[in-house]
């Protein structure tokens, strides 16, 4: 299983940085080069959605960005910091908007950022805990060539 994880500062000119070492990272795994466009798009959705909730709460910590290589899949998965409503306040009074049931965060550009996603990746998960949320993306690969 091959790692590389990639954290930068929570401002939108890196997200173009991010997406351009996913791409890289996910040919060098196998991943079809016909879904390298997905692959950049769903990673630059879902670093924005991080650079935003990161400044939209005020977090000064970096994006995580750890993309995985493994036996038939490759991963990215993008984390912020960004407690989850009702964590350990570290989120102040911007998490805690609710859009009644689940109390989940009223946030239009987040739900839309999602649903992109959604809609470029077949395996993907969100999860939020009291320490963050993650996106985790998963590609298959084939087997990489090495003689062209």
């Amino acid at each position: 299983m091959t790692t590389v994880e990639l954290r930068f500062s929570a401002q939108p000119e890196h997200v173009r940085t991010a997406r351009l070492v996913a791409a890289a990272v996910a040919r060098r795994a196998g991943v079809d080069e016909a879904v390298l466009d997905e692959v950049r798009l769903a990673v630059g959705e879902a670093c924005s959605r991080a650079v935003g909730r990161h400044r939209t709460h005020g977090i000064d910590s970096p994006v995580k960005v750890v993309l995985t290589e493994e036996d038939k899949t490759f991963s990215i998965e993008v984390g912020d910091e960004v407690p989850a409503p009702g964590g350990d306040g570290a989120a102040g009074s911007a998490a805690d908007r609710s859009a009644g049931p689940g109390d989940e965060p009223v946030d239009g550009e987040d739900d839309m950022g999602l649903a992109v996603i959604s809609g470029l990746v077949d395996d993907m998960e969100v999860s939020t805990t009291e320490t963050g949320g993650v996106i985790r993306m998963s590609w298959p690969t084939a087997p990489v060539s090495l003689n062209p």
